[in-house]
């Protein structure tokens, strides 16, 4: 739980800036109206108060999950328990992360309105379910992502491992979780994409409904391949370096406390 927490805080934190970008690239009203440059750290206190729960949750479960499903590090069922977990993981998490995403997303295309203003207005014109709008297109995105990401991360960790003859270190861990992010982060662009739209659409629109495969296909209607892959650089980037420091301060932290 403190390993898990203190990683996300540390990586939401730092890269907020990357993902206020990549999020006003992803808006319907463009970069430039949703604030361009300005009020970079616009919704800072809803992922400051969200992380730490968030991420924690995550790694209770993918852990715990694991432990359960072990079969020893060579059997060929291992990439499929770290999918599981990972997935699982997600789930959980995401009970978490989707009322704190919702409210720090809007406020980083409204950079003048505060976070505390855009929570209650969106209680008091959505209710609870306002809060929860995007949960399905966050959870069909992350599980993909993390189908991708862990397993991938595990495999370059034990190769690693096996090559120097020794398990890997903090460090070590750090860079397989920034390539295996980054990967990951390119091919899941589109459904973060529906996702940020979603959960950005005015209440009563067609997005608003939550349907993923509606909002890919008005994507790709409008804008085509572009609109499908807005912001994969600021994403990659900030994933990538997400992986680095997530992973890594999970793996640091994790030796620390035991």
């Amino acid at each position: 739980l403190k390993a898990g927490g203190v990683a996300g805080v540390c990586v939401d934190l730092i890269l907020f800036p990357l993902d206020t970008v990549k999020t006003r690239l992803q808006s319907p009203q463009g970069f430039r109206k949703a604030g361009g440059f300005r009020g970079i750290y616009a919704g800072v206190p809803s992922t400051a108060i969200g992380s730490f729960p968030n991420a924690a949750a995550f790694f209770i479960t993918y852990e715990n999950v694991k432990s359960m499903l072990h079969h020893g590090p060579t059997s060929y069922l291992t990439p499929a328990t770290h999918m599981l977990a990972a997935s699982l993981g997600e789930v959980v998490a995401c009970l978490i992360r989707v009322p704190s995403e919702v409210v720090k997303q809007r406020a980083q295309v409204s950079p003048f309105l505060g976070t505390f203003r855009i929570l209650s207005h969106t209680l008091y014109h959505e209710g609870i379910q306002g809060l929860y709008r995007g949960y399905k297109s966050t959870v069909l995105r992350e599980i993909p992502f993390s189908l991708v990401q862990f397993p991938l991360w595990e495999s370059l960790k034990d190769l690693w491992s096996w090559k120097q003859g020794h398990v890997v270190d903090s460090w070590q861990s750090a860079v397989c979780g920034a390539f295996a992010g980054g990967f990951a982060a390119a091919v899941t662009t589109p459904l973060d994409v529906a996702k940020t739209r979603i959960m950005l659409a005015k209440a009563g629109s067609s997005n608003a409904s939550g349907n993923v495969l509606a909002a890919l296909g008005d994507i790709w209607r409008t804008q085509g391949l572009s609109g499908l892959f807005a912001g994969v650089v600021p994403r990659m980037a900030a994933i990538s370096l997400g992986g680095f420091i997530f992973l890594g301060t999970y793996e640091k932290t994790h030796q620390l406390l035991l």
